[in-house]
């Protein structure tokens, strides 16, 4: 990965993204470095992947029907400072 020197690129010192789906900006050990952005047309997710996958959508499901429903939404249990939507999803995800 080439490290990033031009003074051009010196807004993006500490900066992490991506332009145009072509060019990634990234940061190790306080440096800056270009590389091209990753083509994942050909990888091939395992069986636990597409598990993952699928069980955390189905959370997604879960929470949102939660927080469209006025009703459910002002009756779940929140702790201060979260949402309902992050908290039902991880309700949902420890128990399945």
């Amino acid at each position: 990965m080439p490290r990033c020197y031009n003074s051009a690129f010196a807004a993006w010192g500490g900066k992490t993204g991506t332009i145009r789906k072509q060019i990634v900006y990234r940061n190790r050990s306080g440096r800056t470095f270009v590389s091209k952005y990753p083509d994942m047309s050909k990888v091939q997710p395992s069986i636990a992947q597409l598990d993952a996958n699928d069980r955390f959508a189905a959370a997604v499901r879960f929470a949102q029907d939660i927080v469209h429903d006025p009703v459910k939404k002002a009756n779940y249990p929140v702790s201060k400072g979260k949402t309902v939507y992050h908290t039902a999803i991880r309700d949902y995800l420890n128990l399945h």
